[in-house]
């Protein structure tokens, strides 16, 4: 079982490298930007501190943090031989080391993935002037918008490792980063929060990726709505508001998902996979409490939705 389970991360991440490159052909080589900027309205401005919001159990519920992140083991730790920029940026995505604080319990973060580069928050890519990704010429709220941008949450890492950024750089011949970032290094994409459970304890994050922009939720409402046609009869019943949704959605297929990604060189990298969503490292329903990041975040999950009091505000 261990073999087998080193033989699915390897190949997983081997398809996350595959995904990188693509990124970092088009922001480097500069072949074009995924999306024109679009239009951008008044946003709900939904970062709060030290608080944010997220999903539990079909509602939202809010996170109030309570102590800074940690990221154990550090990402020298885990790449000793790796370049010094590893050594500045302790947070690691696309390896995970499983469970290593007491008590801990898993925090899924939705990454929409169908938003293309916007999701890393640089303008030019097509995010908000917040960081905010966008889809088709609207702006996607999340939870957190990407790290280092206006929309960013407290308590989470501007930046992140990944071992497979460092293999596609020096593969692509660029030995100083993309973005102006140390080599290995790319901006904490934006993103939303699931939980399966309330209360104060750590929390270890296991990234997904979301393909479908039907099963998005909004984050201030809970809800999904249909944005883009569906081969489903019903296209929002999986909406990620609660882990029974996202652990059907990682099974469901929509061969519909091949239009709504059309040009998204993500979807393109990772096969245009058909299922609803991707968890790399993950790839069965059992697995999807397994971590796939070295993160660890410090919140308190109660009841209540943070952002019904909140205003509108121009970005």
């Amino acid at each position: 079982m261990q073999t087998d389970r080193k033989t699915k991360k390897g190949i997983s991440n081997l398809v996350f490298a595959v995904t990188v490159a693509v990124l970092l052909v088009v922001a480097a080589v500069g072949i074009g930007l995924y999306y024109t900027k679009p239009s951008q309205p008044p946003t709900p401005a939904l970062k709060m501190e030290p608080e944010s919001g997220g999903f539990f159990n079909s509602g939202v519920v809010t996170f109030i943090y309570n102590g800074n992140y940690t990221c154990t083991p550090s990402s020298a730790s885990l790449f000793p031989s790796e370049s010094s920029s590893v050594n500045t940026v302790p947070c690691e995505v696309g390896l995970g080391n499983g469970s290593t604080v007491a008590n801990a319990q898993p925090v899924w973060v939705l990454v929409p993935a169908y938003a293309g580069l916007s999701i890393f928050g640089v303008p030019q890519l097509g995010a908000s002037s917040q960081g905010y990704p966008t889809y088709q010429g609207q702006i996607i709220l999340t939870d957190c918008g990407a790290g280092g941008t206006k929309a960013a949450c407290a308590d989470h890492p501007t930046l992140m490792y990944s071992p497979a950024f460092t293999v596609v750089e020096k593969y692509l011949n660029i030995t100083s980063g993309v973005f102006g970032l140390p080599e290995g290094v790319l901006p904490t994409p934006a993103h939303s929060h699931l939980v399966n459970y309330e209360g104060d304890v750590p929390w270890y994050t296991v990234a997904v990726l979301v393909f479908d922009p039907n099963i998005m939720p909004n984050p201030v409402t809970g809800q999904c709505t249909q944005v883009v046609p569906s081969s489903l009869s019903n296209p929002t019943a999986n909406c990620l508001n609660s882990l029974a949704a996202l652990q059907s959605a990682l099974t469901t297929s929509n061969p519909a998902i091949a239009a709504a990604n059309k040009g998204n060189p993500i979807y393109d990298a990772l096969g245009m996979p058909s299922t609803q969503v991707v968890v790399p490292g993950d790839l069965t329903i059992p697995e999807l409490s397994n971590a796939n990041s070295n993160l660890f975040l410090y919140f308190n999950v109660v009841n209540g939705n943070p952002y019904l009091n909140l205003t509108t505000q121009a970005p």
